[in-house]
């Protein structure tokens, strides 16, 4: 499930502030950059398992430790995932969901929807 919000969110902190690495920024006074759109993804597939749950681990501190990694994450309401996280806000948290018939798609999660993680 991909979440689509305002520009801002209710902290005030601007999406425009979250570039991933290669992305163009939004700069209405400057052109796009030149070369090949950014990659979809790391590039490979995740590991070919579903952890399971780990009973440690609650919420999203500490996940910058994940940033550019193999992340399963475990949501609030059940669904759980594997991620490749991008970029840590204090909110949101910006990168790829796996998915198995599309591959790697921009995902962003709501760092409050999540009930546990972790890194591969």
């Amino acid at each position: 499930m991909t979440l689509y919000f305002n520009q801002y969110d209710q902290s005030g902190e601007s999406f425009d502030q979250f570039g991933f690495p290669g992305w163009p920024q939004q700069d209405y006074f400057e052109p796009p950059p030149f070369g090949p759109p950014p990659a979809a993804g790391p590039g490979f597939p995740p590991p070919g398992f579903s952890p399971p749950i780990p009973a440690w681990q609650s919420g999203s501190r500490g996940i910058r430790s994940c940033l550019f990694s193999n992340t399963y994450i475990w949501l609030i309401n059940g669904n759980s995932f594997w991620f490749y996280p991008m970029n840590v806000g204090r909110q949101f948290i910006f990168g790829f969901r796996w998915r198995r018939r599309t591959g790697w798609t921009r995902h962003v999660i709501n760092r409050n929807e999540i009930r546990s993680y972790q890194c591969f």
